[in-house]
């Protein structure tokens, strides 16, 4: 007796328009991770330049008299010491593929991160020069405030593309910030503890959420 023939008429499943959407979506808006030169970036430097700010307000209201040579010892090893962990970063970014894998949403926050530090040290090459050719040391400090509304731009474009309400405060924060620097780069001690906060809440705060997360995600893959 022949075997019954096999059901052929059965029609595989199709994806309907709302699964297609919702695939489209995961790709475009996916979790992902940060790179890990991105949180490094921003909590080493919070961290170290903030120090570097509370060294200098200890300074200004004359609780720190060290020699010359000294003060120039200390914000030499701040930059060193930064310069050496994002090179780690780096490198260990380069290793575990970081900025090149992930949703495009992950991707494209990383880009915009790279273009505002590129726009940032092109702001601080200028403004060192303004204020070596025109002897003025407030001209130089106008380059912090020009740095904190890039970067509140960059966190703006960040909140679009993940809607997370600490991106939006980190944006908004940035961008008052900004003001206040730029109004302020003729008081010294005020410019110093405007600096020294934002730089701990604005950079180091966030840096530390952006680790977590990379963390994170590099264990789970």
């Amino acid at each position: 007796m022949p075997a019954p023939a096999a059901n052929t008429s059965a029609k595989p499943r199709l994806h309907s328009p709302e699964d297609d959407l919702a695939f489209m979506r995961s790709i475009v808006e996916g979790g992902g991770r940060p790179s890990l030169t991105l949180a490094i970036c921003y909590l080493a430097g919070g961290l170290l330049y903030g120090l570097q700010c509370l060294f200098h307000v200890g300074q200004a209201t004359g609780l720190i008299r060290w020699p010359d040579l000294a003060n120039l010892a200390f914000v030499v090893a701040i930059t060193v010491a930064f310069l050496s962990v994002l090179t780690w970063a780096i490198l260990k970014d380069r290793k575990d593929g970081g900025a090149n894998r992930g949703p495009m949403a992950s991707r494209t926050l990383n880009a915009a991160f790279s273009a505002t530090g590129m726009a940032n040290t092109a702001v601080i090459i200028v403004f060192g020069v303004g204020a070596v050719r025109d002897q003025d040391f407030a001209v130089w400090l106008y380059y912090a405030a020009i740095v904190f509304a890039l970067q509140a731009a960059a966190w703006y474009m960040a909140w679009t593309l993940k809607r997370k309400g600490w991106m939006l405060a980190t944006a908004l924060g940035g961008w008052a910030t900004a003001v206040a620097l730029g109004v302020l780069v003729r008081e010294p001690l005020w410019y110093l503890g405007v600096c020294t906060v934002a730089l701990f809440l604005l950079f180091a705060l966030p840096g530390w959420i952006l680790f977590r997360d990379a963390r994170a995600g590099s264990k789970a893959a």
